[in-house]
């Protein structure tokens, strides 16, 4: 969906100052299954437990020296966390992936995982390990419930290669299980102390592309303590971004949650940590830094251009949606366009922005951004609501 020409012309001339890859699958390796009767109570659990294999699969970690990865999110954040944001409980998982040494945890044994969903842990000895991805993860779109959670000791990189993770309710090589599938409920992802780096979803324009580490389409997404660095997504395009999460749909247009994370180094045509159309966001108590939004042109793309280079960090178009920022610290992001730390399109002005004990700063628009909001493009319904922050 795009802004269409003439409203974006209108807007310039009041508010301006200045001026993600379908993987080949891989063959699956091996998971250790919980016993039936320690599943998690609830939905999540698969309704045909996989066996157990003892295989060792290719592509082991790597194991590094810490005992945990660095605290992710913003520590000095105060916002209240709503039931809807919170962890899953993930004492009984479904299925564990690793057997308690770093080359037990591999590729094909995530893939093997996600795909089988419910709850997800991993054991993979008590150093972090990063987990290079061969093949994209994808989510089977029957399961009510997907967990990831990493203990603060799991990465999982796409090599600079390949997305990451992938959930796509509308995606029929995945299970069709509704005609509406674009308001589906289930499944349900939750990704909580994991890290995802050098994601890539460069060439890969299936639903319009993005989504460098996360691909998400339909269903529910809450990321919680989470890192996200380094990931990439098509450097040109005038409504593409996310490099390192791409949203389109949630099921009822709940919020997609992100609670304590940090979104580092990425890299896309727009919206270089987050980006969505027609889906509101809640962001709590995380962080922003060093991503760039650098494709050329706009959107719509200007005459002679691919388009692109808005929301350094952001980048949110559509109709009626929500963005609300709380405890939140966006800082040092840039954009060759509009909005160095946030684009907030609603093409019909119902949409809405609230900042609340924040700080934004440093965050340049090499193009434009509306005036009286530094590192922000907003059109939306009203003024955005803006208490206890502070924007520089």
């Amino acid at each position: 969906m795009r802004i269409r020409r003439e409203l974006v012309a209108a807007a310039l001339s009041l508010l301006v100052v200045g001026a993600c890859s379908s993987q080949s699958g891989e063959e699956p390796a091996d998971f250790v299954a919980a016993p039936a009767s320690s599943a998690a109570p609830g939905p999540g659990s698969p309704s045909v437990a996989p066996s157990v294999s003892r295989s060792v699969a290719p592509s082991p970690s790597k194991t590094v020296k810490e005992s945990t990865l660095p605290r992710p999110g913003n520590p000095a954040g105060r916002a209240s966390i709503p039931a809807a944001a919170r962890p899953v409980n993930t004492s009984r998982p479904d299925r564990t992936v690793g057997n308690g040494t770093p080359a037990s945890c591999t590729s094909a044994a995530v893939v093997k995982a996600v795909a089988a969903g419910g709850i997800i842990t991993f054991d993979c000895g008590p150093a972090p390990v990063t987990i290079t991805m061969t093949a994209t993860a994808k989510v089977k779109n029957a399961h009510t419930t997907l967990v990831l959670d990493g203990g603060n000791k799991v990465t999982l990189s796409g090599g600079g290669k390949r997305r990451i993770l992938y959930m796509n309710t509308c995606d029929e090589a995945q299970g069709w299980t509704t005609s509406h599938c674009q308001d589906q409920e289930t499944p349900r992802m939750t990704i909580q102390n994991m890290a995802f780096t050098g994601g890539n979803s460069t060439g890969d324009k299936t639903e319009g592309g993005g989504g460098g580490a996360i691909f998400v389409r339909g269903g529910h997404l809450k990321v919680i303590n989470s890192r996200f660095t380094n990931n990439k997504c098509d450097r040109t395009g005038p409504d593409l971004g996310g490099a390192a999460i791409r949203v389109l749909d949630q099921g009822g247009d709940t919020p997609v949650y992100i609670a304590g994370s940090t979104f580092t180094g990425g890299t896309c045509s727009n919206g270089s940590a987050l980006s969505s159309i027609g889906v509101s966001w809640t962001v709590l108590n995380s962080v922003f830094s060093g991503n760039s939004a650098v494709g050329k042109g706009a959107n719509p793309a200007r005459s002679g251009t691919p388009g692109g280079g808005s929301g350094g960090a952001i980048y949110l178009d559509g109709d009626r949606f929500t963005l609300t920022l709380d405890g939140t610290v966006i800082e040092n992001n840039k954009a060759v366009e509009g909005g160095g730390a946030i684009f907030f399109v609603s093409n019909d002005r119902t949409g809405t922005l609230i900042i609340r004990n924040s700080k934004l700063r440093k965050n340049p628009s090499a193009g434009f951004e509306t005036t009286g909001l530094p590192g922000i493009f907003y059109l939306g319904s009203g003024n955005p609501k803006i208490s206890g922050s502070k924007l520089a």
